[in-house]
């Protein structure tokens, strides 16, 4: 299978949770999300082919924190203690995103050009402005998970000339995916519901864990036609 047919599986699952989200199908919408995750893994891990590293190994386990997020969230119909799970596994994953993303070799960009940081900033404190008259308990939560999303946004920002132009590109496209999706989230949640929000949140994010997914791949310049 090559590798455009991964891809197109991977989206094609996306896809058929968004449909089965939006048919209000419930039970069969929490077992397909189940397995968004994991097709991309197989994806990821049948295109390094065995050349396996610290860095891949963040990766992966940043994938599988996803994957605890992605399930736990879907289940918080039942519960809200589930939002608090889903919210730390994608705050494990980030952590391992960030982590993963500044271990990148090279000179850090940030530190002649800080000035870069400067809209992740300015985006972070208009979001928090913005939800925090209906944060109420989650105030610190939400406040540290920002910060830590945030953060690995600037790692992918950081890694501008430590990879080629190809991987920086897909992972800072990826990385910024990331945030609008949990921004949407949050204010969805938080602030004011939104007419089709579970399409434009799930859409954003599918994109965006591929997004970065390949740019990792591509830092390391593999072969993906086969």
């Amino acid at each position: 299978m090559n590798f455009r047919i991964h891809s197109l599986l991977y989206f094609a699952t996306g896809i058929v949770f968004i449909a089965l989200e939006t048919a209000g199908a419930y039970y069969p919408g929490i077992a397909v999300k189940a397995l968004i995750i994991p097709v991309l893994v197989w994806l990821y891990l049948r295109f390094i082919r065995g050349e396996w590293n610290r860095f891949h190994g963040m990766i992966l386990a940043a994938l599988a924190f996803s994957w605890i997020g992605d399930v736990t969230l879907q289940l918080t119909r039942f519960s809200e203690d589930f939002f608090m799970v889903g919210l730390a596994g994608f705050l494990v994953a980030q952590l391992l995103y960030l982590v993963a993303f500044f271990s990148t070799p090279g000179q850090n960009v940030l530190s002649k050009r800080f000035y870069m940081v400067f809209p992740v900033l300015t985006y972070g404190a208009m979001i928090l402005w913005l939800l925090w008259g209906g944060l109420k308990e989650m105030k610190l939560p939400v406040t540290l998970y920002t910060l830590v999303i945030l953060t690995m946004l600037t790692a992918a920002i950081n890694r501008k000339g430590k990879v080629n132009p190809h991987s920086y590109r897909l992972v800072l496209a990826g990385a910024i995916l990331f945030v609008l999706s949990d921004s949407m989230i949050a204010i969805n949640k938080f602030n004011q519901p939104f007419e089709l929000a579970r399409v434009a949140i799930m859409t954003s994010y599918v994109t965006a864990q591929y997004l970065i997914a390949i740019g990792c791949l591509r830092q390391f310049n593999l072969t993906l036609k086969k």
